[in-house]
């Protein structure tokens, strides 16, 4: 069993609607579990959203984010120590693979330096998700919402799409089609937080 698991992917990849889902279904079936998000909506974390609203300087929409996630892996940890499972919709990926692309302009190094900021500073997620879709298909997507925040545009995604592509190495990554149905996605992180296989 999985304890704790983020989702990660560009805006109009589904990961908030299938995070949602699996807790709910994990719920359903008797697991004590925790769904919550970044940026939080403490105060910094509604100080995070504003930065990225009126598109602050990068530096500073950089360790505001950090510093939110630093504050919420002190609940996240008490959670976990209370026997829960804890589903995160965004974390520190998204901070590497957005910011990142904010910053490519201001380092030579961006991602690396994103890292040093967060390392020993943050919990270790046991599995993240990684939803792959096209840009434009994501974009697609969320044509409707009502007010597209800056980091909502296919140059930009593409960028990010990329780092999150670049970042996402090792047995903790999961990397998902997202063009799946909703249905099938909701089934595969199932399965893989509580270990369960379909018998052929």
């Amino acid at each position: 069993m999985k304890r704790f698991v983020t989702f990660e992917g560009i805006d109009g990849s589904g990961k908030s609607t299938i995070s949602k889902l699996v807790s709910e279904r994990l719920r359903s079936a008797g697991h004590d579990t925790i769904w919550t998000y970044e940026p939080t909506d403490s105060t910094i974390g509604k100080f995070v959203q504003e930065c990225i609203r009126s598109q602050t300087d990068p530096f500073i929409t950089s360790f505001t984010f950090i510093a939110d996630r630093i504050q919420h892996c002190k609940h996240i940890q008490q959670w976990l120590d209370n026997g829960k499972i804890v589903l995160c919709d965004r974390y520190a990926e998204s901070t590497y693979a957005y910011q990142a692309a904010q910053l490519e302009s201001e380092l030579e190094d961006p991602l690396k330096w994103l890292r040093e900021l967060s390392e020993g500073r943050i919990l270790l997620p046991d599995r993240t998700f990684l939803f792959v879709i096209e840009p434009k298909i994501a974009l697609a997507r969320i044509q409707h919402r009502t007010e597209l925040i800056p980091f909502e545009r296919v140059a930009f995604l593409e960028k990010v799409h990329k780092n999150y592509l670049k970042i996402s190495k090792g047995k903790r990554f999961l990397k998902l089609d997202a063009t799946q149905s909703i249905d099938q996605l909701v089934q595969l992180c199932y399965d893989d937080i509580v270990q369960e296989t379909k018998k052929k």
